[in-house]
């Protein structure tokens, strides 16, 4: 989402939004003098909300909800996305003024615009207005193209958010990167969804993991469990991914769900009975082990915190890419130490015959991921 943000020592309005490798910033308008110093900030703060709930429609489509039909999820999330139409007229006819009583609107995207409008009326400057115009067309423009699965220009700050679903052309798009850099070029945080980068990984990772398990006479998910330097609960979602896939579960069936999880963990809610269940149990199993632990260690139950999701809940996408990319790496270590003792990982300033095991392996593991690209795609 871009948010704004008053520059007061130029008395400008910026926008800002990532691009998975830095923020980009620009300046939106000059801004006249208000009547009251808060009224920039107020503007600048309804424009971020508006944003919030517009990149939301993205990020939680009417399509995956669960529920559907009158006053469903899926049905409020539609009425969200209708209300982009109703966005410029509540920007131009905003309703009573600030602190009078009005109407709540029925959808956030709605009353952000008309939130918006009422901020511009402090300023009551039309040029103003024009340009406010302008930039929220181009703000709710970048969220269709985006919708699109086109991720360039201003839709580019898609590729740090969470996505319920993930775009076809992007998982293609991110299958091609991981073609040419199956450890992870940087293109695929800057360019891709991290979902559709995600589903793309852990088609990759399992390639990675056969390929290694393949050589050691492993199982692929008994290889991703011996990777080293990955937290227990991350590492048992990798092998939860890998142990999916190749029981026949297709690399998206295997992945949305644990993102989908994870943002209705962000969300406050521990989505179904199953996975509440597992994490009681969990929880019961690690007090009886802690039970005579946690005395001579002068803690007690209440200040044991149990994780609830393998997956960061801000950013469970880009965080469960980064997991993938650092396993599919991992397979690689345990390939070389097993296989090839005094190889080197990729280092283009590295000599070719030291560079030969990885580019061996690497061929490897393209041919594993073409065997498997129909599942992917």
């Amino acid at each position: 989402m871009t948010r704004y943000a008053i520059d007061h020592s130029r008395n400008v309005l910026i926008a800002l939004w990532g691009t998975g490798m830095g923020d980009i910033a620009t300046i939106v308008t000059e801004l006249p003098r208000a009547h009251d110093r808060w009224d920039a900030q107020r503007l600048a703060a309804s424009l971020t909300d508006l944003s919030r709930a517009c990149w939301r429609c993205y990020t939680h489509p009417a399509s995956t909800a669960e529920r559907q039909g009158p006053n469903s999820v899926g049905w409020y999330r539609q009425c969200e996305r209708d209300a982009f139409a109703a966005i410029v007229p509540a920007l131009t006819n905003p309703g009573p003024a600030i602190g009078s009583p009005f109407a709540m609107s029925t959808t956030r995207v709605e009353d952000s615009a008309h939130r918006i409008g009422r901020s511009l009326r402090a300023f009551d400057i039309s040029q103003l207005t024009v340009r406010i115009i302008t930039e929220v067309t181009d703000e709710v423009a970048a969220v269709e193209q985006a919708e699109l699965g086109d991720l360039s220009d201003r839709a580019q700050q898609a590729v740090v958010l969470s996505r319920e679903d993930a775009s076809p052309l992007q998982v293609a798009q991110a299958d091609g990167l991981l073609q040419r850099h199956p450890f992870g070029p940087e293109e695929l945080f800057t360019e891709v969804d991290p979902a559709a980068a995600a589903i793309a990984a852990a088609h990759w990772l399992y390639a990675a993991a056969s390929t290694t398990a393949r050589r050691a006479r492993l199982h692929p998910a008994q290889v991703v469990a011996r990777v080293d330097g990955i937290r227990s609960l991350v590492q048992e979602s990798l092998t939860e991914i890998v142990t999916s896939i190749g029981t026949g579960t297709s690399p998206r069936q295997a992945v949305m769900p644990m993102i989908r999880h994870a943002l209705r963990v962000a969300e406050g809610n521990l989505s179904g009975v199953t996975e509440a269940r597992y994490r009681i149990t969990a929880a019961e199993e690690l007090a009886e082990r802690a039970h005579s632990d946690l005395p001579e260690l002068g803690l007690d139950f209440d200040t044991v915190c149990l994780p609830i999701s393998p997956l960061d809940p801000l950013r469970p996408a880009p965080d469960l890419l980064e997991n993938l990319l650092e396993a599919i790496h991992g397979c690689w270590l345990l390939d070389v130490h097993r296989v090839h003792p005094l190889g080197t990982l990729v280092d283009e300033s590295a000599e070719p015959l030291r560079r030969g095991p990885v580019e061996a392996y690497l061929a490897e593991v393209r041919q594993e991921a073409a065997v498997r690209r129909e599942d992917l795609l």
